[in-house]
């Protein structure tokens, strides 16, 4: 309810609309905004501009300010990692302490912006963000909210786990296997076995010397015990992934792995991309478009892979959607449709 009292009386209430101050050639604008909280340092310079009396909003014990909602609601959707901003306008946003790896509850996110009045917006999940940059944010729509509203707020995100988090990106340490008898035998000059290197370390992994195996399952299960061996966290082993007579990776990585996740995925490029464990270290099949192609499945794995998620055949198959690379002449990802 909109009413009308003198300046003295204001403090503690709701600005019901913008108060414009003009000084003639030098300045016009709105130095107090509809939804402030007027106080007392505000009476002396709200008469300088003519103001005496003020419209303001009364706020009763079922309601709750615009930026008092917007900030419960924040520290309700936000979990390890996160961080608020002061509210500003009704709207408060949320940061990543450091960098990581995006987590985003999508069905609590839906469920909050079910609610009328409340809108809360993030960025997509599985984003590596870096510290400071702001990954979500909420908005009460009017001035004043029913404060039953926030308390149905904070009831769907203590159902789950938290709706926005970050997690950190763990140093592994790398194996990397190339193979190709034409690369072993040094037909040809490896250009693989660089490019994962360079990914591994663009993730803050601690890559191990890469080794070489011809197309023979052994020789590869070999290379990959050895890693696992020294200790490895994560093995990746590229190339002989298609279904021609010569390509008996796939094999070797099933014959070592405790668990294959897929063989398989639907992004291009990277449809003949394997995900295996053996127990809880992933083995990762990368096929030859990782090395021609700037953008992969790889791309879209590996960041889940550092920060620790187990990934599953749902994972996997949930990539067909924006699983499709343009090939732009000038490519922009992460900022550009694929895995969103």
């Amino acid at each position: 309810m909109i009413q009308k009292v003198s300046i003295e009386n204001a403090v503690g209430m709701v600005l019901a609309h913008d108060l414009t101050k003009i000084i003639p050639k030098e300045y016009k604008g709105a130095p107090f905004k509809k939804g402030y909280i007027i106080k007392e340092e505000d009476i002396e310079p709200l008469k300088k501009m003519g103001k005496y009396h003020i419209n303001i909003i009364q706020i009763d014990e079922k309601r709750l300010h615009e930026e008092e909602a917007a900030y419960a609601i924040g520290m309700a959707a936000a979990g390890e990692g996160i961080s608020l901003t002061k509210p500003s306008e009704g709207k408060v946003s949320l940061k990543a302490n450091a960098k990581g790896l995006l987590k985003i509850n999508k069905k609590l996110l839906e469920a909050v912006n079910e609610i009328d009045d409340i809108i809360l917006s993030t960025r997509h999940t599985h984003t590596i963000v870096e510290a400071n940059q702001i990954v979500a944010g909420t908005k009460v729509i009017p001035l004043v909210i029913e404060k039953d509203k926030i308390t149905r707020v904070k009831k769907i995100l203590e159902k789950e786990e938290p709706m926005v988090s970050i997690k950190p990106l763990m140093p592994l340490k790398v194996g990397i296997v190339v193979t190709g008898t034409e690369v072993y035998t040094g037909k040809i000059e490896d250009k693989f076995g660089q490019v994962l290197v360079d990914k591994a370390k663009d993730m803050g992994g601690i890559p191990f010397d890469v080794l070489f195996a011809p197309d023979e399952e052994d020789k590869i299960t070999q290379c990959i015990h050895r890693h696992l061996e020294q200790g490895a966290d994560l093995v990746m082993v590229s190339g002989g992934m298609a279904v021609d007579a010569d390509d008996v990776t796939p094999n070797a990585i099933e014959k070592v792995s405790t668990e294959v996740i897929s063989y398989g995925s639907p992004v291009l490029p990277g449809a003949m991309f394997m995900m295996a464990y053996r127990k809880d270290i992933p083995i990762l099949g990368i096929p030859a478009c990782g090395m021609f192609s700037k953008i992969t499945v790889l791309d879209l794995i590996l960041p889940r892979v550092f920060a620790k998620d187990k990934i599953n055949k749902k994972d996997i198959i949930s990539l067909a959607h924006g699983g499709l690379c343009l090939n732009c002449e000038r490519c922009t990802y992460p900022v550009c449709p694929l895995g969103k």
